[in-house]
């Protein structure tokens, strides 16, 4: 064998106690080299070290906690297909079932959908009555829950007025939520560290 010092892999076979023609060289060269041979049996030790170490078996929900840290990344078709295929009946019968009433959805849908295109004028106007009926109940909705909130002599804010005043008082009640959800997050986050 040359003058070179055996490489980690020569040293693993010969810790593993590998025997063959392949690990005679490897032994040959062990007698000759202090270097090599201290390398051997310091590996050789820490195996034995280790082997005598007691044997743990790590609690059942130690893979559940290892594995809910970790991000596993599932392509957007994958996911797709395993969401369809929970909605995929087993059986024959069903699936021919569930196919037709797919292909009654569908071709109502498409014709409601031409229909549409053919009276955009009767959409349009189908579309002002019911923005027109929401904004009605709005208002009255609006006006219901200040006459109830500030009673039936409180200010006179009918129609619009009122609609705003209601308005402005639902996203402050969102604005102080969303505050106060923030501030319970972030002293919960520093109560872990």
């Amino acid at each position: 064998m040359d003058h070179r010092h055996l490489t980690p892999q020569e040293i693993e076979l010969l810790v593993d106690g590998e025997e063959g023609s392949d690990t005679s060289p490897l032994a040959a060269h062990l007698e000759e080299c202090v270097t090599c041979r201290t390398q051997v049996e310091e590996q050789q030790q820490l195996v034995t070290t280790l082997e005598q170490m007691p044997h743990f078996t790590p609690s059942p929900l130690f893979a559940y906690r290892v594995m809910r840290k970790v991000q596993v990344f599932e392509p957007w078709h994958v996911a797709a297909t395993n969401t369809v295929r929970r909605f995929v009946p087993r059986s024959r019968q069903a699936r021919l079932l569930a196919a037709g009433v797919a292909a009654v959805v569908a071709t109502s849908l498409t014709a409601g959908t031409i229909w549409m295109a053919s009276r955009l004028d009767a959409v349009a106007f189908l579309a002002s009555v019911a923005v027109a009926r929401v904004r009605g109940l709005g208002t009255e909705a609006a006006s219901g829950f200040l006459s109830s909130t500030l009673g039936p002599s409180g200010p006179g804010f009918g129609g619009t007025t009122g609609l705003m005043l209601a308005a402005s008082g639902f996203l402050a009640v969102v604005a102080i939520s969303a505050f106060g959800l923030r501030a319970i997050a972030a002293a919960s986050r520093r109560r872990r560290m």
